[in-house]
């Protein structure tokens, strides 16, 4: 009972304002095939933007109904995965709806916090919960926090040898999907 949300909405900029972001092809396709390869049940896009929505709904119908699915039908299982919804409550009511109650939410940063869940304890806690788990990914410069619905826990970044820690958003969806659900 896997999902995540990309979310566009509230997040941050460069300056830290608040603010919503870009829906990008590249993050819809590329989330989506993450997604069905570690078997999440939806991938929520979160924007509160008609015309963000729009556009992702333009984007997966291309490989749902259109000739995209018919010639990549491993893309057209992956976007069935994809949901638009307006916001991070609207994408957690659906999944409650669905199993009766609600998920663990865990949001992401890349911001080192003393108070940071470890990805090996979230393995290990996911495969002993007997609930659905939701992944929170911020776009633009991150989460803003304080305007999200109470979370579970946020996890520690991810990072590597040097100082540099900038992934792009589908690089980190990939990155923490394999941490928690890989086969090792």
């Amino acid at each position: 009972m896997r999902y995540i949300g990309l979310v566009h909405y509230p997040v941050l900029n460069r300056a830290g304002e608040l603010i919503v972001s870009a829906v990008t092809n590249l993050d819809i396709h590329d989330i989506a095939r993450a997604a069905a390869t570690y078997d999440v049940m939806n991938f929520f896009v979160i924007t509160p933007l008609e015309r963000q929505m729009a556009l992702t709904r333009e984007i997966m119908g291309h490989w749902l109904t259109g000739v995209g699915g018919t010639l990549n039908a491993d893309r057209k299982k992956a976007m069935e995965t994809v949901r638009v919804v307006s916001s991070v409550g609207e994408a957690l009511s659906a999944i409650e709806n669905r199993h009766g109650r609600s998920p663990e939410v865990y949001a992401t940063t890349a911001c080192r916090r003393p108070d940071a869940v470890s990805w090996r304890y979230l393995r290990n806690h996911i495969d002993m919960l007997d609930a659905p788990v939701c992944l929170l990914f911020g776009t633009a410069s991150g989460l803003a926090m304080e305007l999200l619905p109470p979370v579970n826990g946020i996890l520690e970044p991810i990072y590597g040898p040097g100082d540099y820690n900038h992934l792009s958003v589908r690089s980190a969806v990939s990155v923490a999907l394999d941490r928690l659900f890989g086969c090792y």
